[in-house]
């Protein structure tokens, strides 16, 4: 595959995967993540992801900052700065293979019965342990959107005010991952990196995607939003199961 080819690939799956997460506030992550590890090493591969989704939904959040839930950011960053430093303390990488089957499996956590968790980002001590564990499995799993799902089924929300909340969120998870991915890169000349001019190119896309997954979502009802992002995800996820299963994956 040429390096003109490659580039294009990655700007359009940038656009693509922005607009996915503009209109659920996940799901691109996933398709994002995936397609990185599949021409990026995986250290690259993470550090690109967290790049771009950081301007993704940055700029979504950007986009709905008069819906995001300001106390339920501040506190989930508490539980993802405690768990970034717990993983860059252990080192931890995972391998394309296994990156694949923790890709695969997170989907499943969109079907766990709302009567087993009782799960709600609006409360304090909830709200920490959202930027704990979901920024944990963002470093492990590259990306944790039906996860952080869960802590928002049962608030009182509605769908903007859902997504506003999460990409905010995600910024932080984002960031954590950015910094603990990247600054070992930071000694081999960030080695597997996409070009800059092709990155630079792509967080534009990125936010036009938002822009425009921003219009879709005004038109779907919270009913439909919920019952789609469910069923998208699942797809996602048993396409990566396919992918860890394959020999040399």
């Amino acid at each position: 595959m040429s390096a003109t080819i490659s580039g294009l690939g990655l700007v359009g799956l940038a656009f693509l995967t922005a607009t996915l997460s503009g209109v659920f506030g996940m799901a691109g992550g996933l398709v994002l993540m995936g397609g990185l590890a599949l021409v990026l090493p995986v250290q690259a591969a993470f550090v690109t992801h967290g790049l771009l989704q950081l301007v993704a939904n940055g700029w979504r959040a950007i986009l709905h900052a008069r819906h995001v839930r300001w106390p339920i950011v501040g506190l989930y960053a508490l539980g993802a700065l405690a768990i970034g430093l717990v993983v860059v303390r252990i080192a931890f990488s995972p391998d394309r293979r296994t990156l694949y089957l923790l890709l695969g499996l997170v989907p499943a956590l969109v079907w766990i019965p709302r009567t087993w968790l009782r799960l709600d980002a609006a409360d304090p001590g909830q709200a920490v342990l959202a930027g704990l564990l979901v920024t944990g499995l963002n470093l492990t799993a590259g990306a944790a959107g039906p996860l952080l799902d869960i802590f928002f089924v049962r608030t009182a929300m509605d769908r903007h005010a859902i997504v506003a909340t999460k990409a905010a969120t995600q910024v932080l998870s984002h960031l954590t991952k950015i910094v603990v991915f990247g600054l070992p890169m930071i000694a081999t000349g960030a080695k597997g990196m996409p070009p800059w001019p092709v990155l630079a190119l792509a967080v534009t896309v990125s936010m036009l995607g938002t822009a425009v997954g921003g219009r879709i979502l005004d038109r779907l009802d919270d009913v439909n939003f919920k019952t789609w992002t469910r069923w998208i995800v699942t797809l996602i996820g048993l396409y990566y199961l396919v992918l860890a299963a394959q020999p040399g994956s």
